[in-house]
């Protein structure tokens, strides 16, 4: 990790700043591992023993936290000193983690059930939207001319790791009403919004296919007996790709 981290910054001194900037977010993404290897001698763990550092992606455990915030924490030292906006990818991956693993601290529970992971990733989605959005106010003045490259864009990846858990969460949730199920559109149709308003395509993906997840289960629940049901997906597939192209002409004219 340290010689990767190193060759990173040699590189961006020699004007290699992708090159650089990679090796480095490869050095951050390496502090987990490091985290778990210095625990696994001491023994010292938050909440026990979790097992093989195999199961830190797939396995809830209160005793990741540990390594969740000291690849934060190294994350944000490392945005100090290297403006490079891939590295908020592990900042945001990392806090993503760290809210489920926190909340089976809090709760005791090794197993979160769906309705407590449900609003807890909802929760932590909007708290690392807001994340990604002081990102963007804060860095982007600073920057407009990089973030017109392209290569430059802080905010992107917590925008997409916050909408991924946000939306996902809401998503999975199990709405037993009518109502439930508009109030679900109206929140995408908001995203859309937002996409519009902040310039960003990432909620206009996730609105529109919220949208018309919402208007899938009309369609099924209108037209399931009905020989028009597969010319009603069509619509819905051609509404889709409508939305999208009258919602990107609308963010270059509002960028011109």
């Amino acid at each position: 990790m340290i010689a990767t981290a190193q060759l990173g910054f040699w590189l961006r001194r020699k004007g290699y700043k992708v090159g650089g900037g990679l090796l480095v977010t490869v050095a951050v993404c390496l502090v987990p591992l490091l985290t778990y290897s210095v625990e696994r001698m001491t023994g010292l763990w938050a909440a026990g023993d979790p097992g093989t550092y195999e199961g830190f992606y797939p396995r809830i455990h209160a005793s990741w936290i540990v390594m969740e915030i000291a690849t934060v924490m190294v994350a944000l030292v490392a945005l100090r000193f290297v403006r490079f906006s891939f590295l908020t990818a592990p900042l945001a991956f990392a806090l993503w983690f760290f809210s489920m693993d926190v909340a089976s601290l809090v709760l005791r529970e090794t197993y979160l059930s769906g309705e407590r992971r449900e609003w807890i990733s909802v929760i932590i989605g909007l708290l690392t939207i807001a994340v990604g959005y002081g990102l963007d106010r804060s860095l982007r003045a600073k920057h407009e001319s990089t973030l017109k490259s392209g290569t430059e864009d802080y905010a992107f990846w917590c925008y997409l790791f916050g909408m991924l858990a946000f939306w996902g969460g809401l998503t999975m949730m199990d709405s037993n009403s009518e109502w439930g199920r508009a109030g679900y559109a109206f929140i995408n149709v908001v995203l859309i919004w937002l996409a519009v308003k902040l310039k960003r395509v990432t909620f206009l993906i996730f609105g529109a296919l919220g949208v018309h997840i919402y208007l899938g289960h009309l369609a099924y629940e209108v037209f399931k007996d009905s020989i028009l049901f597969p010319f009603a997906l069509a619509l819905l597939g051609v509404s889709l790709i409508l939305v999208t192209v009258f919602a990107q002409r609308r963010m270059n004219r509002l960028s011109q």
